[in-house]
């Protein structure tokens, strides 16, 4: 007879009747100390520290001008807007994000796979890593809405069943990102503590989350409480830039009512040794162009 397979310990419950405060139990840089890597020694104790740290220059201008083109192409598709991995702006029904980036185009499969960029995540996770997940945000002017503070781990955790903090995401600019345009806020030091949310995630829940998020989403007490005690960090700089920033860094972006577009791709990596397990607080995992597995079709 087999016995059913062993669920692991649930580091960090979320999704129940009340908000929790959880101590971080994992490292934030799990390599070595003195791994080789793109990364300098000072750079990735500022990593450690604050829960991110950026890079002004990961590609080149020629480079940023080749992404920039294949992010228009795929946004200027037809065929990708009856796509589920284009998730669609509520209001201008304009593209706002494409999923699975680095499946549907070369161009950011060779990104995926850059030793300036995989490298580092293996770097900072100390183990070999696949894509968890890849998109393009797009924000251009006059509107685009913005995303609200969240943890990201909180819904990785919660619906597609990552267990451990062993994951780190790269944000690459492909316009300049300005103060004004919707740029990345974070609050540094808020990896340290897990904020498990309230309230239950619905049936298919990332219909909805993708373009306005509510389940997974912290309390304003809560966010008062940790932007006291952490601060707030806009991320700017000029196209190619980049900032690598842990999984359960509070972030979000405002809405971009200047004249000036703002898009970005973004790279998850995840660690192998964290494999997803069942969600640990969703009915259903969700799809894989949003969560992807280690063994998924290339």
């Amino acid at each position: 007879m087999t016995s059913a397979p062993t669920r692991p310990v649930d580091l960090y419950p979320t999704r129940g009747a009340e908000e929790v405060l959880i101590g971080r139990k994992d490292p934030a840089v799990w390599s070595e100390p003195g791994t080789p890597g793109p990364f300098w020694a000072r750079e990735l104790e500022e990593y450690d520290r604050d829960g991110f740290v950026t890079v002004d220059e990961l590609v080149t201008p020629a480079e940023v001008d080749e992404l920039r083109t294949e992010l228009d192409r795929l946004v200027a598709d037809p065929a990708l807007r009856t796509d589920e991995r284009a998730i669609v702006e509520p209001r201008s029904q304009e593209i706002r994000s494409v999923f699975e980036v680095h499946r549907i185009s070369e161009v950011f499969a060779r990104l995926a796979a850059d030793p300036r960029v995989v490298g580092r995540a293996r770097q900072i996770l100390g183990s070999d890593v696949y894509v968890h997940q890849s998109r393009i945000n797009v924000k251009p002017g006059f509107g685009a809405s913005g995303f609200y503070w969240h943890s990201d781990f909180e819904t990785w955790h919660a619906e597609d069943g990552l267990p451990q903090m062993r994951t780190v995401s790269v944000s690459l600019a492909l316009t300049p990102n300005h103060t004004t345009n919707g740029s990345l806020m974070i609050m540094p030091g808020s990896h340290r503590t897990f904020l498990g949310c309230a309230g239950a995630t619905p049936a298919d829940n990332y219909r909805e989350s993708l373009r306005m998020q509510d389940a997974g989403t912290p309390s304003d007490a809560a966010l008062t409480t940790f932007a006291d005690a952490c601060g707030i960090r806009h991320f700017t700089g000029p196209a190619g830039s980049a900032t690598w920033f842990d999984c359960n860094a509070l972030h979000g972006s405002g809405d971009n009512i200047t004249p000036y577009p703002r898009s970005n791709v973004f790279l998850v990596f995840n660690s192998v040794e964290n494999p997803p397990e069942l969600p640990f607080a969703a009915p259903v995992r969700r799809p894989s162009f949003i969560a992807a597995r280690p063994g998924d079709r290339p």
